[in-house]
């Protein structure tokens, strides 16, 4: 796959969060999360593109017929369980019913992303990290948007101001991840946490004394 069709792909992805997917039996669940396994470790440890989907099928013990039943190639292998994480991630706090004013699980997924920095560099090399992130800004919009709906304290803003700030906040998000990482994650993932909401609910607070006329 092409670093425009990867984009491509990425942007589908996004363009399709709201579609509802069919829930995957068990011996399928399985074999994906064993070939996603298998493709993240290769990945941290070579480059991306010298990366097979022979290697990954060693890896994993999947079956080459059974791999192209799943996926189209090695990309759409990644985008697909970059997806699955990044709903998981964004969407977590809404899920666990958490009952903080957070909006987005930032030190979580800060310092899952510190943890993978030979994963994320890998992404750079190979000019997939702008698909990545796009994917994950929207993943994270919709997460924002979805806690806003659901705290109190954001009660009373109209939906489509709602959505606007998910969208807003989530490119916030992924310019501080850019920053963070490029700063050598000087600043822990708490601090980068409390960062983020104090500038969420400032946001917030103008929404509310501003209505959409």
């Amino acid at each position: 796959m092409s670093r425009n069709e990867s984009s491509q792909k990425a942007r589908a992805l996004v363009a399709g969060l709201k579609t509802e997917k069919p829930k995957l039996d068990r011996r399928t669940a399985r074999t994906r999360n064993l070939l996603g396994d298998a493709l993240i470790e290769l990945i941290q440890e070579k480059p991306f593109d010298s990366v097979t989907v022979q290697d990954v099928l060693d890896r994993a013990g999947v079956g080459r017929s059974t791999f192209y039943v799943h996926y189209k190639d090695k990309d759409d292998l990644f985008f697909s369980d970059a997806e699955e994480f990044l709903e998981m991630m964004a969407t977590g706090l809404s899920r666990k019913k958490d009952t903080s004013d957070r909006v987005a699980p930032v030190r979580e997924f800060f310092a899952h992303v510190a943890e993978a920095k030979r994963l994320y560099t890998s992404l750079i090399e190979s000019g997939r990290a702008n698909d990545f992130i796009e994917l994950a800004q929207g993943m994270f919009a919709r997460g924002i948007a979805q806690r806003l709906a659901e705290l109190p304290r954001s009660s009373g803003i109209d939906p489509a101001r709602r959505v606007a700030l998910g969208q807003a906040h989530a490119g916030a998000l992924m310019s501080l991840l850019k920053w963070w990482l490029d700063q050598s994650k000087r600043e822990s993932p708490e601090y980068m946490d409390e960062l983020f909401h104090s500038m969420v609910w400032s946001g917030v607070g103008a929404a509310k004394l501003n209505p959409i006329p």
